[in-house]
């Protein structure tokens, strides 16, 4: 029987503790499962030195500086990056630290199917696909006098972040649908526009951030989920959301077909908020297209459970620990 010593990895992610979006949830959530593993976990925002027989780094272009210097001194020591979004769809095309880190790693991490397809070929040996995950969650009761569509997610150019709102002026004058926008604005100038849009737009609230157990407290009970993003890694609401039984509507990118898969119903063009508001009317109004929707999300829902993520992760580290 082969017995592994349990190894001090750093864990790198360029958002602290403070910063409340999908990579820091998932740098918590891995260290969770490795120190549950026997392993040694330091997270952190850079590497300061610490000794190390493993780096795990998030996003290749944040994280580079780390990434280098760890692999400058510790050349034959296994160095893990994970692949965000940003990197992925856009970083890894137009900036030499994101491509170098992608040189630099031994292993590449995508957080979903589609995610290998955008990196060059000569490095699909070293990439490995970990779902995000989230417990189950029980379902709240819903709102019987609205139709609550949740958006969640940081003001942010990549997240095109008032798309459902926009969507909310093409819906009939009818419609019991209420937009909830949870996230911070990342400037004024987009926390100016969310207020605007709260004034313009009768059924349209910004929340601003709130935390993790709010969100997923409203995020349970929500009718809808929509991810309007530009560019996804492999978004940690969607796991959320499949979590919650909260079916979801999601923008047309690789990112999220990798996460939905290439026959969920749910999809809008990118930008399209009048495609976006039919599929929010179809779902509040047509009984079969939401169970459509609940049905595939329960499907892809076993992807992503804890024990998957914990055990791929696990296996990763394992390709490289010392018997």
């Amino acid at each position: 029987m082969r017995h592994y010593t349990a190894m001090r990895i750093t864990l790198i992610t360029p958002y602290g503790r403070a910063f409340r979006n999908g990579n820091a949830h998932t740098a918590l959530r891995w260290s969770r499962f490795l120190r549950a593993a026997g392993h040694r976990i330091s997270l952190a925002e850079r590497w300061d030195g610490t000794a190390s027989d493993l780096m795990i780094a998030l996003h290749a272009r944040r994280s580079y500086d780390a990434i280098r210097d760890f692999a400058r001194s510790h050349p034959s020591r296994p160095l893990i990056v994970a692949l965000t979004g940003t990197d992925l769809y856009r970083d890894i095309n137009e900036s030499p630290e994101a491509q170098e880190a992608l040189d630099l790693a031994h292993r590449l991490v995508v957080l979903q199917d589609k995610g290998p397809e955008a990196l060059p070929e000569r490095l699909a040996g070293k990439t490995r696909v970990i779902y995000q995950s989230a417990a189950d969650m029980p379902r709240r009761p819903a709102a019987r006098d609205v139709f609550e569509v949740l958006v969640v997610g940081h003001l942010r150019e990549e997240k095109d972040p008032f798309r459902t709102a926009l969507a909310s002026a093409w819906l009939a004058p009818q419609a019991r649908t209420r937009i909830i926008h949870i996230g911070r604005a990342v400037d004024e100038g987009y926390a100016e526009a969310a207020r605007y849009l709260e004034r313009r737009l009768e059924r349209y609230t910004w929340l601003d951030e709130r935390t993790h157990a709010y969100t997923l407290g409203r995020l349970s009970a929500a009718h809808l989920l929509v991810v309007s993003s530009i560019m996804e890694g492999g978004a940690n609401v969607i796991c959320e959301a499949l979590a919650a039984g909260t079916p979801v509507l999601a923008s047309e990118v690789p990112g999220n077909i990798g996460m939905l898969g290439a026959d969920y119903p749910g999809y809008f063009p990118v930008g399209d908020e009048r495609r976006l508001a039919r599929l929010i009317s179809h779902a509040e109004y047509d009984p079969d297209f939401y169970a459509d929707l609940l049905r595939h999300g329960r499907a892809r829902r076993e992807l992503m459970r804890p024990e998957k993520e914990a055990s791929r992760l696990r296996q990763l580290v394992g390709e490289f620990e010392i018997g």
